[in-house]
């Protein structure tokens, strides 16, 4: 009998990507944590548990995120990009009256046909105004967590034209962690979940913690394992991520004591670049949180699992955000939704992950904003920006002063073109030397522009304020 070169192909792929049993999925967000934030990088930073889980894995090198918070996790949930949702101009801010759109279907969505328990531990900040924008109505089975963008760590209250109390344990407010660091909650809860979780199921596990977002706040042991630090933003920001970490080896810890991490596919990744002038670092990448230099979008992440074939590598291969979701339906024995009349942006980049593949993606679009008027490409090796790419423009070393002296910079050329290459920290810019590659990104990103949803952005509601709501931020007012 004679086997076709293509049908063993064919073979060996399905032995590689298909499973007998989904495998369990833990995906782990870090937020606002820099590329310089991590010990497998900076070897000042103490993340003992993250460096022993990216040394096994597969550290992805040329992963993109969006430049803040609710977009990133706008990409993980829907593999759009955010111009794609209406989400590409900044945050949901806690009183505005306007969410992830609902005829969006979420990955936990896709997950539940497949057979998956679904739970999110952590920060949400998809919009909350009515209960339809919240994670159980979303696909999820449970949450714990908070829904806006930012709180008190200790005391998990938000103050923003308002103050209010926001924790919750599925839609009932909690009202005993007082006092309790969110990093030791939310590993707490992850331990539960894992210990009831009927192993006859796979389980999916999104757990973006609240760390390392301001405000600054550690317990102090974590803050005086880095007393060597002069800087107090950095010193403070250094002991959050050794608190995350030591939270995440609690939850590797329980996967292991259960029988489950052998099963289980761990993903860890940031939500954007760090945010240089609130102890964060990025160096030595250009720009910083909120930009769309490389220190604002190049996030740090691997993968980590038995599943992954090729693995104690770092891999080069073109990523972004939103490949999380077809690539995680794969991996799930799923694929995109079908019924969709568009499809949608992300890439199935499991064979580049899991073999070491080449990647599928030859490019991705920073993001495309038409009120703050900017937009980049990535095709290739090049990157074309247009527009102001934010008030952080500067390269920030890890700081030995105060950090009040990263300070705003602005550079106001309307074009700027770079070659990643040859030069990953932008510092010479090129387009008038290669005038016909910029020309050509300025078409492509001229296409992309045709697709842009216009911004969802509203004003803030004072309907919103806890006051109304018994002391806590609640959904039922839009």
């Amino acid at each position: 009998m004679t086997v076709s070169v293509i049908g063993l192909t064919a073979l060996l792929e399905c032995l590689v990507l298909c499973y007998a049993k989904p495998p369990h999925i833990v995906f782990i967000v870090a937020d606002d944590l820099g590329w310089n934030d991590v010990g497998f990088r900076n070897p000042d930073i103490k993340s003992p548990n993250l460096d022993k889980l990216a040394h096994e894995g597969v550290i992805l090198d040329q992963y993109y995120v969006q430049p803040v918070c609710t977009p990133s996790r706008n990409a993980f949930m829907t593999g759009y990009y955010p111009f794609h949702t209406g989400l590409q101009d900044g945050v949901i801010f806690p009183n505005q009256p306007y969410g992830l759109p609902l005829n969006l279907t979420l990955l936990p969505q896709m997950l539940k046909p497949l057979g998956y328990s679904t739970h999110i531990i952590g920060k949400w900040h998809l919009g909350f105004c009515k209960w339809d924008y919240t994670p159980t109505w979303r696909g999820f089975d449970s949450f714990y967590g908070y829904y806006t963008g930012s709180e008190d760590y200790f005391s998990h209250t938000r103050a923003y034209k308002g103050i209010g109390l926001d924790f919750r344990d599925n839609t009932r407010v909690v009202l005993d962690k007082n006092g309790t660091y969110s990093s030791i909650v939310f590993a707490e809860q992850a331990k539960k979940i894992i210990s009831s979780h009927n192993q006859t199921v796979p389980l999916y596990l999104y757990l973006p913690f609240q760390s390392v977002h301001a405000p600054l706040e550690v317990p102090q042991v974590y803050e005086d394992m880095y007393s060597f630090i002069k800087d107090k933003y950095r010193r403070i920001f250094s002991g959050m991520v050794t608190a995350m970490d030591d939270a995440i080896g609690n939850v590797t810890q329980a996967l292991v004591d259960y029988g489950m991490m052998k099963d289980t596919l761990l993903v860890f990744t940031t939500d954007n670049g760090g945010p240089s002038y609130l102890g964060a670092n990025n160096w030595p990448l250009r720009g910083a949180k909120t930009t769309l230099w490389e220190g604002g979008t190049r996030g740090t992440a691997f993968v980590h699992g038995s599943m992954v074939q090729k693995s104690g590598y770092v891999n080069t291969g073109l990523m972004h955000a939103v490949d999380w979701f077809p690539t995680l339906l794969t991996v799930a024995s799923g694929r995109p939704p079908g019924h969709r009349t568009d499809s949608i942006d992300g890439v199935d980049q499991w064979a580049m992950i899991s073999q070491g593949a080449a990647s599928h993606r030859e490019e991705f679009i920073y993001n495309i904003d038409r009120i703050k008027n900017n937009s980049a490409i990535r095709s290739g090796d090049y990157k074309l920006i247009m527009g102001n790419p934010g008030y952080y423009s500067g390269w920030y070393p890890p700081p030995k002063l105060d950090a009040a002296q990263v300070k705003k910079t602005m550079h106001t050329a309307d074009i700027r073109l770079f070659n990643l290459k040859e030069d990953p920290t932008e510092h010479n810019e090129l387009s008038s030397k290669f005038p016909d590659i910029v020309k050509k990104l300025q078409a492509k990103l001229l296409n992309y522009k045709k697709g842009e949803k216009a911004p969802l952005n509203k004003p803030g509601d004072p309907r919103a304020n806890p006051k109304y709501f018994g002391g806590a931020w609640t959904p039922g007012w839009c």
